[in-house]
């Protein structure tokens, strides 16, 4: 019995109605257009300000679709790092933070080299270098092989009560499968937005590793919205519009992957969320622009950690009132720690008191 769409007879000959997706293409195209043009306008510094954060959410978000939490100093700082990038603040990041970076930064930076196998397999080694997912030991750096555990299955929900919503291909499939899933990737043509949305559907149905599918598969994406771009710099991050929208995401792709080989459903889906992904980045980029231009006058003040968690925090725009025990509670330390800290930051004209507070003094940014 046919449950999904790799069972089809004629997989993977997608269709879709183009005449459904031309309006969508175009308005993606006119706002492609003024947001590269608009970051051409600006100095280097600041675009590479900016592809510095876009990256940073972009793993971040990635991984929260997956349920996992990225420290973001670590990641900003990994990211800057190999980007030969000098920025304050900068921390140590462990190297499953790295791999993570370095998946995505090859995907990014990279996306005039073709994709091949063993790059796919580096992929996924770096994203787990001790060759284990939580407490379980995985196939790493290669396709799955656990025949003995065929089929592949996307599971929600506790033990006993497990829901299946996915049952991927067979693993004796996959060498096969992913040989014409590259070649169809390198080759040029089809509009790239398209192949974008083509290429994470049609990847994540294969779901060829044990772990780490869906971020390899926003990876993947995220290469040939490069190759639409055709520049190496990120200013939107769309991760971090799935993530917004992570329940309609798994809802579409789990419709999409038992439907029929006709997925326009899920190209308007896709090309939808790319379209708000657009429409939010002018407000991302001007808090992003406005942070630069904070770190870039205050280089020269010396602060530690803490404070560079909580500034960042209020310059992204800090939900609520800041006090003391807000402060101590994100950055993890007493309150007399943070009161001191916070005295500091005022000594050095970054932070100021809210009038009439009291006892609950709120502070903000001068």
């Amino acid at each position: 019995m046919i449950k999904y769409i790799h069972q089809l007879p004629n997989w993977p000959a997608f269709t879709w109605n183009q005449e459904t997706l031309t309006p969508l293409l175009m308005r993606l195209r006119l706002q492609q257009g003024k947001l590269l043009g608009k970051m051409e306008s600006l100095g280097f510094e600041l675009k590479a300000e900016a592809n510095l954060e876009t990256l940073t959410q972009d793993v971040i978000k990635s991984s929260e679709i997956e349920g996992e939490v990225l420290d973001e100093q670590q990641v900003r700082s990994s990211i800057a790092r190999k980007l030969g990038m000098e920025i304050v603040g900068l921390v140590h990041s462990d190297r499953h933070v790295d791999g993570v970076v370095e998946m995505m930064l090859d995907a990014t930076q990279n996306y005039k080299t073709e994709l091949t196998k063993n790059r796919l397999f580096g992929w996924h080694a770096a994203l787990f270098p001790t060759g284990y997912s939580g407490m379980s030991k995985i196939e790493v750096g290669g396709w799955r092989n656990n025949t003995a555990n065929d089929p592949m299955q996307v599971v929600s929900g506790a033990m006993g009560k497990l829901k299946v919503h996915y049952e991927a291909p067979a693993s004796e499939l996959l060498e096969k499968q992913m040989e014409l899933f590259i070649i169809w990737f390198n080759k040029p043509g089809l509009d790239r937005l398209l192949k974008a949305a083509i290429a994470h559907l049609w990847f994540v149905t294969l779901h060829p590793f044990e772990d780490g599918n869906g971020r390899m598969a926003r990876a993947i994406a995220d290469m040939q919205l490069a190759k639409a771009d055709e520049t190496s710099f990120r200013f939107y991050s769309m991760s971090a519009q799935i993530r917004k929208e992570r329940a309609d995401y798994y809802f579409i792709l789990e419709q999409t992957q038992k439907s029929s080989l006709d997925i326009t459903v899920w190209l308007q889906w896709f090309l939808g969320c790319l379209e708000r992904t657009y429409e939010t980045t002018e407000t991302t980029l001007k808090t992003v622009l406005n942070k630069a231009d904070f770190w870039k006058k205050n280089t020269a003040i010396l602060l530690n950690k803490r404070q560079h968690i909580i500034i960042n925090k209020l310059l992204d725009g800090f939900d609520g009132k800041l006090n003391t025990s807000k402060y101590a509670k994100i950055t993890k330390c007493s309150r007399d720690t943070a009161l001191r800290d916070v005295t500091d930051l005022i000594s050095k004209n970054i932070l100021t008191k809210e009038e009439g507070q009291g006892k609950n003094t709120a502070y903000i940014l001068r």
